[in-house]
Parts: C-alpha cells; sequence; structure tokens
C-alpha cells in the first residue's frame, strides 16, 4: 500500500521516526519513534499545512513509501474519544498509540485524520519486527503554493 508524507527536504529520506521521538505528536510521546503519513498525498498535504508557522514555508519534499497491507491495525471513530479532533490533542491519543507501538502487533495503525474525517492517516512503529518491509518509493521536490496560508 503506498501513503504519503510531506516533510522538508533535508529529512525526505530519514524514516527513522526521530523527528517524532524528539517531540511527540498527537499519536506518539516523546521518546516513541514512528513516521508519520497520509492515505493519500491531499491528506499529508493538510497535515503539513496545519504544522507549520505562519510565513515559514521550508523546503519540501513529498515522499511515497510503500508499507505492507497486512500488517495494519485500523481505529475507528467509534473506539475513540469524542475529544479527538481537539487541539492539542488529548493525551489520552498518545496513551492509545504508546499501547499499539508497545504491544508490537502490527506495523501500522490506520486512523481518521482529525482534519478531514474521511481521510486516514497511517503512523508506522520503526521499532516493529517488520520495519525494514517499508520502503521509500519516490521522492519529489514539493511545491507549497503559498496562497495555502
Amino acid at each position: 500500500m503506498k501513503v504519503y508524507r510531506i516533510t522538508r527536504k533535508k529529512f525526505a529520506e530519514d524514516i527513522s521516526g526521530y523527528g517524532a521521538a524528539l517531540f511527540g505528536g498527537r499519536w506518539n510521546k516523546k521518546g516513541t519513534r514512528v513516521v508519520y503519513t497520509g492515505g493519500s498525498k491531499e491528506i499529508a498535504l493538510l497535515e503539513t499545512i496545519v504544522h507549520t508557522p505562519p510565513m515559514l514555508v521550508p523546503e519540501l519534499s513529498i515522499v511515497t513509501l510503500d508499507i505492507p497491507d497486512d500488517s495494519i491495525t485500523e481505529i475507528t471513530p467509534s473506539s475513540l474519544p469524542g475529544n479527538r479532533y481537539h487541539y492539542p490533542a488529548p493525551a489520552i491519543l498518545a496513551e492509545i498509540g504508546e499501547e499499539w507501538v508497545l504491544k508490537g502487533e502490527s506495523l501500522t495503525l490506520k486512523m481518521p485524520s482529525c482534519i478531514i474525517h474521511t481521510a486516514h492517516n497511517f503512523i508506522i512503529n520503526c521499532a516493529h519486527k517488520e520495519f525494514e518491509k517499508v520502503k521509500i518509493l519516490e521522492v519529489k521536490d514539493f511545491y507549497f503554493d503559498t496562497r495555502l496560508k
């Protein structure tokens, strides 16, 4: 399955999860290495926009990754708390992500996007035994149209 991430050019080839581990995120705690991706280029772009400070648009790349279809755990909206879309993210979401990482039962966690509720994000567990199956298929320069800000 193809998933996408838009990131700063200098980190385009880095799928180690160290960036997410440094800061933590909606679905991971600090110290936990994961890679955040989107199920489409469009949701990857929207996720980038909401995390990029206004007036700061770094040089970006769009990365296409291939992940195994047979190692995905899906979280449905009905299994999540009602405040899951709030910002900042409720701490329970990072707890759910942390529990998933520690169990190690699947390589990828699929969940609804907080931006477009019908779209999906995919988090890749960098510590999973099948992580080596994640492949970078393509890295391309990404033009960020500043009208989006």
